[in-house]
């Protein structure tokens, strides 16, 4: 199936199980795997019906979700290992999806012999498909992502209260807040809203789809330590950037641990 097909997988997805749950969510309908860290039931029969479709239309491949994951965290084991597989973030920013904020996505990554071969986000909300195939760049709603460059002191977010407005002592523009959402945080660094964004998660569902639109636009995802974002990455800490010397900037002065 073509890259535009499988993004038309997401779509009626979204539009069966989220959309109409969206602001419509009892208090029977959502939970909290961890304080503050939600999944609600739009969240579970989104990955069920996604893991479904793709199942069906690659009866070879493995499909991954997160909330299977965190059901059975043996599922990531050997995942780079795997000639063919899917993961699946059903929502990404459950927490802005369950207050009514419609900064939430969907994300899908690819992977063959564990190498992120295509990546997709889709913003149900606003209309806006993200997309990348290895080798072949990025595209938003089937257009080329055309980042605008600004001139100006390297701009970041995060999502610590404590470092808004953090300036490195004048190396940075002062720091702003993220949107509580890959599927958000990444098209802004795509597109030049901002500059660079740091995080402590670095789950594959999370970052495997807009690293890859990043790398295949100029930009760069990389551990703190200066290795490339893949499925294999582990411990805490994730820089990504538009440019390189946006990275390089924020590595040397941003306050890590």
């Amino acid at each position: 199936m073509d890259t535009d097909g499988i993004l038309a997988l997401m779509q009626t997805t979204a539009d069966a199980v989220v959309r109409p749950r969206f602001r419509s969510l009892s208090d029977g309908e959502v939970d909290e795997k961890a304080p503050g860290d939600y999944v609600t039931i739009a969240d579970k029969e989104s990955e069920e019906m996604l893991t479904r479709l793709l199942s069906d239309a690659f009866p070879g491949a493995a499909v991954i979700g997160e909330e299977a994951v965190f059901t059975d965290p043996g599922l990531l084991k050997g995942l780079a290992n795997l000639e063919h597989a899917f993961v699946i973030d059903p929502i990404d920013g459950t927490g802005n999806f369950v207050r009514g904020d419609s900064k939430y996505g969907m994300i899908l990554a690819e992977l063959k012999g564990g190498v992120t071969t295509r990546g997709w986000i889709w913003q149900p909300e606003t209309g806006r498909a993200y997309v990348a195939e290895r080798g072949a760049g990025a595209r938003v709603n089937g257009e080329p992502i055309v980042r605008d460059v600004d001139r100006r002191l390297p701009l970041g977010a995060t999502s610590k209260k404590h470092l808004i407005g953090y300036t490195a002592e004048g190396r940075l523009s002062p720091v702003v807040r993220s949107n509580f959402a890959c599927a958000f945080d990444y098209p802004a660094v795509l597109e030049g809203d901002i500059d660079f964004m740091t995080y402590t998660s670095i789950h594959p569902w999370d970052h495997l789809a807009g690293s890859l639109m990043l790398t295949e636009t100029g930009g760069v995802s990389r551990t703190f330590d200066g290795i490339s974002y893949t499925v294999l990455s582990r411990g805490r800490g994730l820089l990504i950037a538009g440019d390189t010397l946006s990275w390089m900037t924020a590595q040397q002065c941003w306050p890590v641990g």
